[in-house]
């Protein structure tokens, strides 16, 4: 009995090791605007060579004018490089684009008051190339200042524009 049980935990911590160099799903991008702090899924992603898609709805945040957006990636998607993207109130129309330079894993130069509309997106993408050719990982949120309206369903959280 006792050989039997000291089997099955060697077997449990060798199987615990299998795969361990591989990533076990998309990580999350971190964005925080006064005192809301949310963990932003991707809608796609790399994982392990393969274009995955997911069919999450995007996190929307109340936000006050003139507040400060901080947007923290991966480190992986860092590496990488990413930029992000603005969007109108229905994830359909891109607005702009900012680069963040290689490397960096936090941005924190755009206020709620930098986009025109008081109801737009931002999507974090990370850069083409790589183990996924073109496919590139994107983390739609929805940023609602007075006045703006998102209840209507975005139509464009599949891919990231351009």
């Amino acid at each position: 009995m006792v050989v039997s049980r000291c089997a099955a935990a060697l077997l449990l911590i060798v199987l615990a090791g299998c795969g361990r160099d591989q990533a076990a799903g998309p990580e999350n991008v971190e964005v925080s605007s006064g005192a809301e702090q949310v963990a932003v899924r991707p809608t796609q992603y790399c994982l392990n060579g393969d274009g995955q898609r997911y069919s999450n709805t995007p996190p929307i945040i109340e936000v006050s004018p003139d507040s400060p957006i901080t947007l923290k990636v991966p480190a992986s998607v860092a590496e990488h490089g990413w930029s992000v993207q603005v969007f109108d109130e229905k994830l359909e129309e891109p607005i702009g684009e900012v680069a963040v330079p290689q490397g960096k894993d936090v941005f924190a130069e755009i206020n709620t008051s930098d986009v025109v509309p008081p109801a737009f997106y931002l999507v974090v993408v990370e850069n083409k190339g790589g183990a996924c050719g073109e496919f590139s990982g994107a983390w739609p949120v929805g940023f609602l200042r007075a006045g703006g309206d998102l209840s209507g369903t975005p139509s464009g959280t599949a891919a990231p524009a351009g």
